[in-house]
């Protein structure tokens, strides 16, 4: 897919080249970045290419591997930013993919130069793709610091965060999801809010300034979908501005609201590992990810099993499908799997027709053991089934209807059972070692 521009494209090269502009201390200050951060050029490259399978560009050497010490070590010849034009590297014409991952390589922990300048690079980066539909996100951790992988942007959804408490509405009013926080739970989650409160200098349109806090912002991001009470000493439900009684004397379901809104002021990582930790202190089965409150018990698929997925469709497909599920979406949930199932049987197209394709990877799962490969037949056969006797797709109106959202449950975390363990066995299945 080429949904990234030539224009993001040069602006994003011409970005690590040529630096950009921040404000600081009351003065303008240009800063740079190097896209390999505390590595060679040629050290950061290995992380992504396998430069002795690529072709040299000099006739005295067999590969790009010497081609570039050469030029970059023991010459150092090349011009600055002579890696985005190398057709080699596929950065100025190739897939959306090649680009994002390479660009996801960059902010690594074990690239990026923490003493750098690699967050004001990263958000500049970030202004570029959305334009464009994409954006880095932080998948997972290592040692502590956050590895970011790529993932659509929808400006829309962006715009407005539903909080939990909205999401699950549905369920909450008819006593299919129930949660009980104690008053212990409830004091320590309210002293890391408090920890994580800061103040603010708000400036209004007139040029007036004021001083606000964490706290008041998050009651106005809650006054979008409810006016903010809480019970007070004679049980009455009253309308507050005080954080610490709208958190000890409230819904749960509230105090998750208010959780999830917190994280927008604090999303550094530090605030979700804290609030992670008194969850599963007290065995409470939520954890905060990616700015959202989710059941720890819900089937998922794992941010490494996802990096592992190199067909950008696919992925794409996954991702939009988790994204869905973990927003209550379950009709579109079931819809963008069954999608990404269809296009899993393929993935060894052209070269193999869709059958062929799909013999291929159960071949694969069950490294052609008669019972395994028993199981994964079987399993393909009824998920097909499935997609073609049921309304999966909502246009497909002479199917099968699905009334009830616990059998899109079903559906749902039936289906990902099978792509998230046939996505291991994809290209050699290395991540199934």
């Amino acid at each position: 897919m080429k949904q990234i521009t030539e224009i993001t494209r040069r602006d994003i090269f011409d970005l690590f080249l040529y630096g950009t502009e921040i404000d600081e201390f009351f003065e303008t200050k240009k800063i740079k970045y190097p896209f390999y951060g505390r590595l060679s050029e040629m050290d950061f490259l290995k992380r992504i290419y396998d430069l002795n399978s690529l072709p040299s560009n000099d006739s005295r050497f067999e590969n790009a591997e010497g081609d570039i010490w050469q030029h970059t070590i023991n010459n150092d010849d090349y011009e600055a930013g002579w890696v985005f034009e190398d057709d080699r590297f596929q950065l100025q014409n190739g897939e959306d993919e090649v680009l994002l991952t390479f660009l996801c390589a960059v902010f690594h922990p074990a690239v990026r130069s923490e003493s750098g300048y690699w967050k004001e690079f990263l958000d500049e980066v970030n202004g570029l793709l959305r334009n464009d539909g994409y954006e880095l996100y932080p998948e997972s951790k290592i040692s502590g610091r956050d590895v970011y992988g790529w993932r659509k942007y929808d400006p829309e959804q962006a715009a407005m965060f539903i909080p939990f408490s909205q999401r699950y509405a549905a369920e909450i009013k008819d006593r299919k999801l129930s949660l009980s926080l104690s008053m212990k739970i409830r004091s320590q989650l309210y002293k890391v809010l408090e920890k994580y409160t800061t103040t603010y200098r708000e400036t209004s349109e007139t040029g007036w300034q004021s001083d606000i806090l964490t706290s008041e912002y998050v009651f106005r991001d809650i006054s979008q979908f409810y006016q903010p009470k809480c019970y007070n000493e004679n049980g009455d439900y009253v309308a507050t501005g005080d954080m610490q009684q709208f958190i000890m004397k409230n819904s749960p379901f509230c105090v998750f609201d208010a959780i999830e809104f917190y994280e927008k002021y604090n999303s550094n990582g530090e605030f979700a590992m804290q609030i992670n930790s008194i969850f599963k202190l007290n065995s409470i089965t939520y954890k905060l990810e990616n700015g959202k409150l989710i059941n720890t018990l819900d089937v998922s698929i794992s941010s490494t099993t996802m990096s592992g997925i190199s067909e950008t469709g696919l992925k794409e497909l996954v991702l939009e499908a988790v994204r869905y599920y973990s927003e209550n979406n379950k009709e579109i949930a079931v819809e963008k799997l069954w999608d990404a199932f269809e296009r899993l049987k393929t993935y060894y197209s052209p070269q193999l027709n869709k059958a062929k394709s799909a013999e291929k990877i159960i071949e694969d799962m069950s490294a052609s053991e008669p019972h395994y490969k028993a199981i994964y037949e079987q399993e393909f056969r009824t998920l097909t089934n499935i997609g073609n006797s049921f309304r999966i797709r909502h246009h497909e109106t002479t199917k099968i209807d699905i009334g009830d959202s616990r059998q899109y449950d079903y559906f749902y975390k039936r289906c990902l059972a099978l792509v998230s363990v046939a996505v291991l066995y994809l290209e050699g299945g290395s991540q199934a070692r």
